[in-house]
């Protein structure tokens, strides 16, 4: 099915919210019928997992759709990528019990002999599916009892957002500071720090938005391991004008473990969209700027930057003695003549705005201690890089 067929359902949706028996089509005709028997029409929210080699987390990350508090109607719609281990008789094994939960169950995949990746595996997820609200849950994780009810109230409320919600790390005490800096961000701050290492401010596990808000956004990106496809469609939600927020209790454990996909985009790849999208949506609307950081992370930045990006950076500045001392740092892989050299000062007597390439959370306290004593207003003042 493709993103036209989706559309189609979102239309169906939305004349009748409850049908009764009523067919729902592919684009090539075929109607689709649940496991277990009976024709599908729309649901309120359809849990849309991807799952690829997880049978040793299956039974935990079931249990915990199995024990929603939610009273509406759901569905869990998997779409196995190629697995190789028993994933699919895991599935299989718990659709029954889900059934008789009051769930609708769809499983399908492929076994080609080698996985799609997980951009594919969610929009064959979701293209199956037929709820007003899309869930996300990954396969290694496992939701708190409340999650769908609350995430679904706060959707309800706020049509045009992504909703996430705070999460538990699983092993407790891994990724310290990632964990910390998911939980702790301001609602304004999902939308500043959207720039920073970390990723998307909401972060994939949590997801939770209305079908139609995807379908604006459009589908994940199919480019298979290596491609952060949750990074990409987080670009993209914020260019169509969606907005973030995150429901303030803990929903989701959220494993972490070597396996994950995550490992398998590179720094630099990131890298380069972070540089892509701060230079346009931030610098583009700025005249000139300082960066915040004379050292590798800071020069790293201003040679990523394109030529007019690079002219409007009017200053670094630091706190280290020996780099301000300097007095300038000096472009050597420039091809202008004379190669360009942009001055190093002293944050205090540097101006803004700035575009933050310290890591937050690292120095102790002192990075926000000096920017508080500027009272820079984030987001207006300031962006954090790092």
């Amino acid at each position: 099915m493709d993103r036209e067929t989706l559309e189609q359902q979102e239309g169906d949706s939305e004349l009748d919210p409850n049908p009764v028996k009523r067919l729902r089509t592919t684009a090539g005709g075929e109607a689709t019928e649940t496991r277990g028997g009976g024709w599908r029409g729309a649901v309120d929210v359809s849990i849309i997992m991807p799952v690829y080699n997880a049978s040793c987390w299956l039974d935990e990350c079931l249990l915990g759709i199995l024990h929603q508090d939610f009273t509406g109607s759901m569905e869990l719609s998997v779409f196995d990528d190629a697995s190789t281990d028993d994933s699919r008789k895991v599935l299989e094994g718990w659709s029954e019990k889900l059934q008789a939960r009051g769930f609708v169950v769809v499983i399908s995949g492929h076994d080609s002999p080698q996985p799609r990746g997980v951009g594919y595996a969610k929009n064959k997820a979701i293209t199956q599916s037929c709820g007003q609200y899309l869930c996300f849950q990954d396969a290694d994780d496992i939701m708190l009892p409340q999650r769908v009810r609350l995430q679904y109230e706060a959707s309800l409320l706020r049509p045009n957002f992504l909703i996430g919600c705070r999460v538990q790390r699983l092993p407790e005490g891994s990724t310290e500071r990632y964990t910390r800096w998911i939980n702790s961000l301001t609602q304004d701050q999902l939308v500043t720090q959207v720039y920073t290492s970390h990723g998307p401010t909401v972060v994939m596990p949590t997801w939770f938005c209305s079908r139609r808000l995807f379908l604006k956004v459009g589908l994940f990106d199919e480019g298979g391991k290596g491609v952060p496809e949750d990074l990409l469609f987080f670009y993209q939600l914020l260019r169509q004008g969606g907005s973030l927020f995150r429901v303030d209790q803990s929903l989701l454990v959220y494993r972490y473990h070597e396996k994950a996909t995550t490992h398998s985009v590179t720094e630099e790849t990131i890298w380069k969209l972070r540089v892509d999208f701060l230079q346009e949506r931030v610098l583009s609307q700025w005249e000139n700027f300082t960066i915040w950081n004379a050292g590798k992370q800071g020069r790293k930045l201003y040679r990523s930057l394109n030529p007019i990006n690079q002219k409007k950076v009017k200053a670094f500045c630091d706190v280290d003695a020996n780099k301000i001392q300097k007095g300038f740092y000096t472009y050597e892989e420039s091809e202008e003549r004379p190669k360009p050299k942009v001055p190093i000062l002293h944050y205090k007597d540097a101006t803004s705005p700035f575009i933050i390439c310290v890591k937050l959370d690292m120095t102790g306290g002192v990075l926000e201690e000096n920017l508080n004593s500027l009272q820079l207003k984030e987001g207006t003042d300031c962006y954090h890089f790092n």
